[in-house]
């Protein structure tokens, strides 16, 4: 599991790559704990190389919106899903919890 953290003016853009499974969830915590830590709570996650989507990293993605959402601060949104993954956020019926965009550049220019 590979992640690429971007800075822009209005949010940071979490790039992952690999499958976010039980082993990986941890790594994903761990970078998005990072960026909130430092100040920002505005996030899109591109998700766009992610395969696969355990319910361990459910649960991160979860945890995460909390903490962006808290006071207000902002929130977590998540551009170019794969269908499977869209189908596994329905049937546990958390996709009301994030917005969901097909292209990283209106996920951004959303903030």
């Amino acid at each position: 599991m590979e992640f690429e953290t971007t800075h822009f003016k209005r949010c940071d853009l979490v790039k992952a790559k690999g499958r976010i499974d039980s082993y990986t969830a941890p790594k994903l915590r761990e970078v998005l704990d990072k960026v909130v830590e430092g100040g920002v709570f505005r996030i899109v996650l591109d998700m766009s190389e992610v395969d696969f989507l355990s319910s361990s990293g459910v649960w991160v993605l979860l945890e995460t919106q909390k903490k962006c959402k808290r006071w207000n601060r902002g929130q977590l949104v998540i551009a170019r899903v794969h269908e499977n993954i869209q189908r596994t956020l329905d049937l546990a019926g958390l996709r009301h919890f994030f917005r969901i965009y097909d292209d990283v550049t209106e996920a951004v220019g959303a903030f």
